[in-house]
């Protein structure tokens, strides 16, 4: 009986060094991914800054980018959503 145990016991070991190992590679590979967000992040704020210096308008580069990851449809949605509250609110002429 003292051999199987033995080897029970062996068996868990090396899943438990297994499931270690694996937690480990993982926490290692997002640790890495947020290095090279990090890194992304700051090349953005490099461009956004290279436009600023060239006299572009930082705040409507933002909005643009935005807009252009909304698909045409919910664009104009919203876009009609804010004139209508800019219409109730004086803001622009309703028609």
């Amino acid at each position: 009986m003292a051999t199987s145990r033995l080897k029970k016991t062996d068996i868990e070991d090396e899943a438990t060094n297994f499931a270690k190992d694996q937690l480990k590679a993982i926490v290692e590979r997002i640790e890495r991914l947020e290095e090279e967000k990090k890194a992304i992040a700051d090349d953005i704020k490099d461009v956004f800054a290279e436009a600023k210096a060239n006299g572009f308008d930082v705040k409507a580069l933002k909005t643009i980018l935005k807009l252009r990851k909304q698909d045409r449809d919910e664009r104009q949605e919203h876009e009609a959503i804010v004139e209508l509250y800019m219409t109730a609110l004086g803001m622009i002429q309703g028609e």
